[in-house]
């Protein structure tokens, strides 16, 4: 499957591009509380994975490098020939594998909250099979816990998001993630990297995750921000603000004004 995503785009014309990738059963309005600084200095494209965010469910089953080959089809369509990448956990791994793919496309990569290998292949399949036959519902109900700390308040439209989400283009994503693993590839990633970690991230925590990235992408930083669970840009925009365009202003330069 290579089909151009669903996107928008905003800030100023002109702007260096950065691709905003989203996380399993979010919409590109994940991306929300980081547009306003974003859009100060770079022109900012966001997506939709299938079958989020109201964007049409996958015909057949895909790959996370399918979807990154979507957003290489998404960058041909607009005549962007080098783009900044940006994504959060499935959008990162997205991020990942188009670095390794089409490396003249990336002129920047920021990962945030996401990993070379998102654990046992097996959970991910019966997450599959359990949204294919109770539909969303089940993970929706424990979303918050996994993706934010007990303090945020904030989780509902988060949430609300994996509520609307095509149950058949969730499970198509989990049985993606089920097969990604770019562990002993990573060495082959030659954009500047930015490894953006939540400390109290429970899906990707940063020892055995973030970490490995880091490690593993040659000269790659790392950012481990206090108080966030695994949407750490959502639960602490801020910081993760800070990181990025600090990061976007090292190597994908904008136009501050």
């Amino acid at each position: 499957m290579t089909a151009v995503p669903q996107h928008r785009l905003d800030g100023p014309d002109g702007a260096p591009v950065v691709v905003l990738g989203p996380s399993l059963g979010t919409s590109m309005d994940l991306w929300l509380p980081q547009l306003p600084e974003l859009t100060r200095a770079w022109r900012v494209l966001r997506y939709d994975l299938p079958g989020h965010g109201g964007a049409p469910p996958p015909g057949g089953p895909f790959t996370v490098e399918d979807l990154a080959d979507g957003v290489v089809a998404l960058l041909d369509g607009l005549g962007v020939r080098r783009a900044a990448y940006a994504g959060v956990s499935l959008g990162g791994a997205v991020g990942t594998a188009l670095a390794l793919r089409a490396p003249d496309r990336v002129a920047s990569l920021v990962l945030c909250c996401t990993s070379p290998r998102f654990g046992d292949p097996a959970a991910w399949r019966e997450r599959a099979a359990l949204v294919r036959c109770e539909g969303v519902g089940p993970v929706a109900a424990g979303a918050a816990a996994r993706w934010f700390t007990p303090a945020f308040t904030g989780a509902g439209p988060y949430v609300a998001m994996l509520r609307a989400t095509d149950a058949e283009a969730y499970a198509g994503c989990c049985d993606a993630l089920a097969e990604f693993d770019a562990t002993a590839r990573l060495g082959g990633i030659g954009a500047p990297t930015l490894v953006v970690a939540g400390a109290q991230d429970g899906p990707t925590p940063p020892r055995g995750h973030a970490d490995r990235l880091a490690a593993g992408i040659p000269g790659a930083a790392l950012t481990v921000v206090e108080g966030a669970g695994h949407l750490a840009s959502a639960e602490r925009p801020a910081e993760v603000n800070e990181a990025i365009t600090a990061h976007l202003d090292r190597t994908w330069r904008g136009s501050r004004r």
